[in-house]
């Protein structure tokens, strides 16, 4: 039986996944960079990375019970993410391609949120991507995945986690302002920002700042953050499947695994007769699975390589500038 090793580190997370040429799942395993106070520190998560590497690595294997010399091949996030941790994780890949002498697979992170959707059984959907970094609206045309709307400034994540910071709530702060929100149901009116397909978070998070030292309650400001920033995500999205005539939406990303979020989405499908999919949180965060599952079909048409030195990290490479030969 051949397998697939696949590796994530384009943030905060390390991860390794093992998966057999049918897609199976067959392990996933992940480690985090967190903090108490304060938020990630590029450098100090790749040292993070450099640390786990190996322990991760090794579990993912047994695992799965298989040995090294049963991997086929390996495919790695190369982009986009931080470059420190992105540098890591190709260099453990590098290393590990060439000892092994396997071709890699580099992966944009943010397609293959997209494609790990069809474990959930979504066929043609539109992805609404909620992560730290990257906040797109993304649908399949014409052999690319267009960006049919996105953040004009932060990553909603990384919003959620920058006034949970500054409310000393610690990294990652989105799990802890999910509790606090259901703590209330007063809602506070907050800036409600979007422009056609887009949308902005900057004004709110200075707003959310202003009120919390004015000494309004967390709780009340998680709640009513909440409620503003996913209506502002779910009217885009809602746009987008109008505009792209498609039935399905799909959620991916750290953020979709708010249970809000999640419920929201829902009612909103429901409403226009739309299929709605989330996949499992193991699959939503930043994990390898999604990694090997869209590596796997990438190698199987033929893309991979054993030349280390054309392979090369995409800090910034965007969406809609993968040209798609896989389908």
């Amino acid at each position: 039986m051949k397998y697939l090793l696949a590796i994530e580190t384009t943030a905060h997370t390390f991860g390794a996944a093992v998966l057999d040429f049918n897609g199976k799942i067959l392990s996933n395993i992940t480690d985090s960079y967190t903090t108490e106070s304060g938020g990630m520190i590029p450098l100090e998560v790749r040292k993070h990375h450099k640390k786990v590497a190996p322990e991760v690595y090794q579990k993912a294997l047994d695992e799965a019970g298989i040995k090294e010399d049963q991997i086929e091949a390996i495919a790695f996030s190369n982009a986009p993410g931080l470059a420190p941790c992105l540098l890591e994780g190709m260099e453990f890949v590098k290393k590990t391609a060439k000892r092994l002498n396997l071709p890699i697979i580099p992966i944009n992170h943010c397609i293959a949120h997209l494609e790990i959707g069809e474990t959930t059984g979504a066929k043609d959907p539109v992805l609404l991507y909620a992560s730290g970094a990257n906040t797109q609206v993304i649908a399949y045309e014409a052999g690319k995945y267009r960006v049919f709307g996105e953040t004009l400034d932060l990553g909603v994540g990384n919003f959620i986690d920058t006034f949970a910071r500054y409310a000393g709530l610690g990294f990652p702060g989105g799990p802890k302002i999910m509790k606090l929100a259901e703590q209330s149901n007063n809602l506070i009116e907050l800036p409600y920002s979007v422009k056609g397909m887009d949308v902005a978070f900057s004004g709110l998070q200075t707003k959310l700042k202003q009120l919390l030292d004015n000494g309004e309650k967390i709780e009340d400001l998680s709640f009513s953050m909440q409620e503003t920033v996913f209506a502002m995500l779910v009217e885009v999205a809602e746009r987008a499947l109008a505009h792209t005539g498609k039935k399905e939406l799909l959620l991916g990303g750290g953020v979709a695994c708010n249970k809000r979020l999640q419920e929201m989405c829902k009612i909103m499908c429901e409403e226009r007769g739309a299929k709605f999919f989330c996949p499992p949180n193991s699959l939503l965060v930043d994990n390898a699975a999604m990694i090997g599952y869209l590596g796997l079909k990438m190698y199987k048409a033929g893309l991979g390589t054993k030349d280390l030195d054309s392979i090369d990290i995409k800090p910034r490479e965007r969406t809609d500038e993968v040209t798609v030969t896989w389908k």
